[in-house]
């Protein structure tokens, strides 16, 4: 917790800028951001499905490529 008391003739501005810079310095801030945004790991069966919808897209198009039906794309670079 960051506390920042009002000194004898300190502007509001002064203080508001005091502590932000304490805030800044402290890495609450920062803490905070990294929790708000950050991803769940996807799970196995997630990632297994994804990977046969791929491999099941492949084949389809390679069967259609053999069919004449579509002309093949060079890769991306």
């Amino acid at each position: 917790m960051i506390e920042v008391k009002k000194n004898e003739n300190e502007t509001p501005l002064n203080l508001i800028r005091r502590f932000t810079k304490r805030m800044q310095q402290s890495s609450v801030l920062q803490k905070a951001r990294n929790l708000q945004f950050k991803k769940r790991p996807e799970s196995d069966s997630v990632k297994k499905k994804r990977a046969l919808k791929r491999a099941k897209g492949k084949e389809k198009m390679s069967l259609l490529w053999k069919l004449g039906k579509i002309e093949k794309k060079e890769p991306r670079k």
